[in-house]
């Protein structure tokens, strides 16, 4: 699983000095190494233009376009501002004081009462983690830790096997027990929702936004994102997948009511005596996933539910992942180095949502 942590947002400075300038720089937008940013494919130059805002949260950067006539910065801006605060306030690992650092820092045997929005987020968790067999899995922040990609000192070098089976005795889905809105710490148990609470931030602004009466938007936050309505120009809302190289999609991906997330083993990473080892870390394993070069995006109803099957499916592979999608019916699509080329597979569901446009 990815070890996409959700630092201060208001001080990405000290995010930077503790990740490193090359990690920060990764981190701080989707990169367009492989296949992972995502853009809204260029329309007539002289349409109408939505009314577009933009920031940083979550350690990454957010954009919502919004195409509704009459449309002001003055009242759309706080309320995109104070979902993703709330989503800081309950599920960074990086702010001490957050509903979800709190939880992790406690002694075993205690009971941790949790807002709403967090039981969700750890509920979807824990069903994608079962149903995944566990590629998908939100103890694993440990050994992301271990391997240099949290919040902690980024590292060069390896950890021992050793150091990994260590570890990987704290790690486990199995453990989370929630019962009546109360988070029950076993001891020891390390909650890390980096890899679902993106998507999650995008579903609240768009709910928060439609709730005020906004009916044409695209939100995107680190490079996850979902639209609803259409541009003002009339046409629907369309975003384009990068290729392997960086270069556009021609046409792009209509999005209807739809958000789609992008998950990969390119964001971070680091190469020791000529191997890469990722921050893309499978917790049946304890070690970075052994696919070089992936990329898988998902397109669904839930943003939250397309970035952690995008995670997941990154983790099980573009063989396992692939039929495993397939099974379930999930619009995906692979991109991933085999041998000396690039390859791309898409699941049935997906390559519908393309011949539909």
């Amino acid at each position: 699983m990815r070890g996409e942590q959700i630092p201060n947002q208001n001080d990405p400075t000290r995010w930077a000095r503790r990740q490193g300038l090359r990690h920060a720089l990764r981190h701080a937008r989707p990169a367009v190494f492989l296949l992972c940013a995502l853009f809204v494919v260029a329309g007539c130059a002289r349409s109408p233009e939505p009314l577009r805002l933009e920031g940083h949260s979550m350690g990454t950067g957010w954009t919502v376009l919004i195409g509704d006539p009459g449309a002001e910065e003055a009242r759309a801006r706080p309320l995109i501002e104070a979902e993703l605060s709330q989503v800081v306030a309950q599920m960074s690992t990086w702010e001490p004081d957050s509903d979800l650092s709190r939880f992790n820092a406690a002694a075993a045997g205690t009971q941790h009462p949790v807002p709403a929005q967090l039981q969700d987020v750890v509920k979807a968790a824990l069903a994608l983690a079962e149903d995944s067999g566990g590629a998908f899995d939100p103890t694993v922040g440990p050994l992301v830790e271990l391997w240099g990609f949290g919040p902690g000192r980024p590292r060069q070098t390896a950890p021992t096997p050793a150091e990994v089976d260590a570890l990987r005795s704290r790690i486990g889905w199995q453990h989370v027990q929630i019962e009546e809105g109360r988070l029950i710490q076993p001891g020891g148990l390390s909650l890390d929702l980096s890899a679902i609470a993106k998507g999650h931030a995008v579903d609240r602004i768009a709910a928060t936004l439609r709730a005020a009466g906004y009916a044409d938007l695209l939100v995107e936050v680190g490079g996850e994102l979902r639209a609803h309505g259409q541009h003002p120009g009339g046409r629907p809302w369309r975003v384009g997948l990068e290729g392997p190289s960086g270069e556009r999609a021609t046409g792009g991906l209509v999005l209807r009511d739809l958000a789609v997330a992008t998950s990969g083993d390119y964001r971070q990473y680091f190469e020791e005596d000529g191997r890469r080892y990722s921050h893309m870390i499978d917790p049946r394993t304890g070690r970075p996933i052994a696919q070089a070069g992936i990329a898988v995006s998902v397109v669904h109803a839930s943003c939250m539910q397309a970035d952690g099957l995008a995670t997941a499916l990154s983790v099980l592979g573009p063989e396992q992942g692939f039929e495993w999608a397939r099974e379930r019916g999930i619009a995906a699509r692979f991109v991933y180095r085999s041998q000396d080329t690039w390859a791309e597979r898409t699941t049935p569901a997906f390559a519908a949502l393309q011949a539909a446009e």
